[in-house]
């Protein structure tokens, strides 16, 4: 089965470089804009584009998001017309007390300077465990992956944040990788192989993964 990730587009917040988790936001009306912008300049050549965005995406037989808004209507402008299933367990982390503010804003709180120097892996404060984040995204793209090959499905679409891409990918891949050698834009993502008869005899892994083409 393909598998493909993808970053919801840009917020408010993204665009002011604020750690955005658990704040609800719609996405930005200019990525809405850009984003159909794009999409029709491909629709009329596909062969040429402004280079700096992704306007073609895989194809899905299922879409999974995150519940929050950025994400659902990420999904909603991705794969028009399709169903989408809400999974809770593939939220944004909680950044706690960095919530809403800027690398600018607390480059001098001796609390983020410890959080930076940890390599981001001390709780966030006031926040959620990072453990406990990364666990709880696994779980979730392991559960909808079984339920789609169990299925027979084809492709499936997870379109989730930035950080829940890189908890799954850093669990899940082949290989040996550092989490954040998953970080990926707005709007950007990776598709990778879930084999079929590995993951039902209980061998969870995701192979042959590649970035989504910038188009």
């Amino acid at each position: 089965m393909e598998v493909i990730f993808i970053r919801h587009l840009p917020t408010p917040g993204n665009e002011k470089k604020q750690y955005i988790g658990r704040t609800d936001e719609d996405l930005s009306s200019g990525a809405i804009t850009f984003f159909h912008k794009n999409r029709e300049m491909y629709l009329k050549n596909p062969k040429e584009t402004d280079g700096e965005s992704i306007s073609f995406y895989p194809r899905a037989e299922m879409i999974v998001a995150s519940p929050m808004k950025r994400c659902v209507q990420t999904a909603e402008l991705i794969y028009p017309g399709q169903k989408i299933a809400a999974e809770p367990e593939l939220k944004e982390c909680d950044f706690g007390r960095f919530e809403g503010k800027s690398y600018e804003e607390l480059k001098d709180d001796p609390v983020y300077i410890a959080w930076l120097k940890s390599g981001g892996t001390l709780a966030f404060p006031e926040g959620e465990d990072q453990e406990t984040f990364r666990r709880r995204c696994v779980e979730g793209i392991r559960r909808w992956l079984r339920k789609g090959i169990e299925e027979k499905k084809k492709s499936m679409a997870f379109v989730v944040h930035g950080g829940t891409i890189m908890a799954a990918l850093h669990r899940l891949a082949e290989g040996e990788h550092d989490f954040y050698d998953w970080q990926t834009g707005n709007g950007r993502g990776f598709t990778a192989l879930a084999a079929e008869d590995e993951w039902q005899a209980g061998v969870e892994i995701l192979r042959e993964i590649r970035e989504l083409p910038v188009r």
